[in-house]
């Protein structure tokens, strides 16, 4: 069987980190096994939904390198519901309920200072065909929901979470369809996943009891049951769920010039038992993917250590990599060079005047600046080569006796304004012969 897992985002907003782990762990497990991942939009939401939101989402997805291997909308597959609700109705597994919203929050209310849970009651269904009646001439509509079979209890082996066991009976019936005749999110995600012939539902934990109900809406429809695996929930570095995680899109991160295969390779490793590495590809996590790996404790979630792995991820990336977003002057040999000193490759930018533009001097004691006057008169007499740093340094440390700190970094500071950075051995070929004597002569001057 070809293993088909779907991300289904709703887009009333942007895509969000538990949102982001979820369509990468969905991808991944697909991509394991050989399989197929679906985009599905569900935006059954037709007032908060929004065509913006859902550029974005592909957008996000594209930038992340989640290729998805076709997409569907939930707009666009109202008559498949209508066939389905139909069919469940003549079964009666879906039945009309009139209450009013202040009266199902009075009836929550009153089971909860009982020390009960609030559980609906299931009043609708004793209702008479006059009762009914009156509701109607009212002109009150009704809410449809789904009637859970209370004889058996629900049972499913979780990827993640192992052995799950519901009593019916502390479930309410869900409510499956407003009194406006509009969805909610539960019956039509199962119709979907039943035509799409999702094999693997792949969700945070929160879903777990709403799990529990859709898997008798399934048996209801009379289609086999997928997988599913509920990952444990993203949390901050405060030990408890946070806001900013729930608000922080992926906009923020690529301003902060974070690359999408850091942020892939935290997302797929944090809450494992895989440790959190450098990687370059998705090709490394697709290959090491295994729901037995997660873990039913929190996922933490560290932006400082997303900006330390974007860190020694963008220290792996090749010139071809990244070239793209380079600055027409920087090449492979300057990009190799500089690039142990970025944290983003926007940085490379800042490098551009240290190699072939111009640096402001940097103020130096009296007796620097006279050892930078005899470097230059050295470096004028060196032939210049791949080797030119070592030629450099070593015969000034015959003729000045300086050694260490006190010959290496005023050098530096002459030759790129700066008191750290790349390798001089390779920094210095690429600065040039004419400009590094230039340097030199305005600093000794």
């Amino acid at each position: 069987m070809t293993v088909i897992t779907r991300f289904a985002p709703s887009p009333t907003g942007r895509l969000h980190m538990g949102n982001v782990r979820t369509a990468l762990v969905a991808w991944l497990a697909a991509r394991h096994a050989g399989g197929r991942c679906l985009l599905r939009i569900d935006d059954t939401d037709v007032a908060r939904s929004e065509e913006r939101f859902v550029d974005a989402i592909r957008t996000d997805l594209t930038w992340l390198g989640l290729d998805m291997d076709g997409e569907a909308r939930q707009s666009q597959r109202t008559a498949l519901y209508e066939d389905r609700f139909a069919a469940l109705r003549a079964s009666g597994r879906v039945y009309p309920a009139y209450e009013t919203g202040q009266e199902l929050d009075l009836k929550r209310k009153i089971l909860l200072g009982r020390g009960l849970p609030p559980v609906y009651d299931r009043a609708a269904l004793a209702l008479t065909a006059a009762e009914i009646a009156a509701h109607e001439a009212e002109g009150r509509a009704p809410h449809w929901r789904f009637r859970l079979d209370h004889d058996r209890p629900i049972e499913w082996t979780d990827a993640i979470r192992g052995p799950q066991h519901f009593d019916p009976k502390l479930l309410s019936d869900p409510v499956i369809r407003r009194a406006d005749g509009s969805w909610l999110y539960m019956l039509p995600s199962v119709i979907d996943d039943a035509d799409m012939g999702i094999t693997d539902v792949v969700r945070g934990e929160d879903h777990v009891t709403n799990t529990a109900a859709q898997i008798q809406m399934f048996e209801g429809l009379g289609v086999p049951l997928p997988r599913f695996a509920h990952m444990a929930l993203l949390t901050g570095t405060e030990g408890k769920l946070s806001k900013r995680l729930g608000s922080l899109d992926l906009d923020a991160l690529r301003a902060e010039g974070i690359e999408p295969i850091a942020l892939c390779a935290l997302l797929a490793r944090i809450g494992t038992s895989d440790p959190v590495e450098p990687v370059t590809g998705l090709a490394t996590l697709v290959e090491s993917f295994d729901f037995s790996r997660f873990g039913r404790a929190p996922a933490r979630f560290d932006e400082a250590e997303l900006a330390g792995l974007n860190q020694k991820i963008l220290h792996l990336l090749t010139y071809e990599a990244v070239a793209d977003r380079l600055p027409e002057d920087i090449g492979a040999e300057a990009w190799e060079t500089i690039r142990p000193n970025l944290a983003t490759v926007s940085e490379a930018a800042d490098w551009l005047p240290v190699l072939s533009g111009e640096i402001t001097p940097p103020a130096l004691s009296e007796d620097d600046r006279a050892f930078i006057a005899q470097a230059a008169g050295v470096l004028e007499g060196l032939t210049w080569d791949g080797e030119i740093w070592r030629a450099l340094t070593g015969a000034l440390k015959v003729s000045s006796g300086r050694s260490g700190k006190a010959l290496f970094l005023p050098l530096r500071l002459a030759l790129t304004g700066h008191d750290h950075g790349p390798d001089m051995v390779r920094l210095l070929p690429l600065i040039g012969q004419d400009r590094a004597l230039a340097r030199l002569r305005a600093v000794g001057a």
